[in-house]
């Protein structure tokens, strides 16, 4: 309302009319939609969590990823060769069964068996505990 008024008072008009009410209701509507769009061009601010600990950044990497990804790949490239092949093919490069096929000179069938014991080992290999894997 002070803003309205402050307005009006700048540019004083001489109203002849018995429409006084609605001069004033008109400005105070145009006063309050200027005042919502200047606040919506502005950045708006957040008060901090009380607690930082728990704000977490789901962008960053976790350092158990990585140790994860590391066991992983050592786990792949233990396979023996056509294993290792059969899988990279297929799980990393994203090759279809066909084209895996293709690329290895090897029938689809044969891909697929090497794939399932492939994916078998490594699985087995993840799931052991460390001081197994070692002997």
């Amino acid at each position: 309302m002070q803003e309205t008024f402050a307005r009006v008072l700048r540019k004083p008009r001489i109203l002849h009319s018995e429409d006084d009410v609605g001069y004033l209701l008109r400005v105070l509507r145009n006063t309050f939609f200027s005042t919502r769009r200047t606040a919506a061009r502005r950045p708006q601010t957040a008060p901090l969590p009380d607690d930082l600990d728990l704000v977490e950044d789901p962008r960053a990497t976790r350092p158990e990823a990585r140790l994860e990804s590391a066991e992983l790949y050592e786990a792949i490239s233990a396979l023996p060769d056509d294993f290792r092949d059969a899988l990279v093919a297929i799980d990393v490069v994203g090759l279809s069964y066909r084209e895996a096929a293709r690329a290895l000179r090897v029938r689809e069938a044969t891909i697929t068996t090497r794939l399932h014991r492939a994916r078998q080992r490594v699985a087995r290999t993840l799931t052991q505990e460390p001081s197994e894997r070692l002997s």
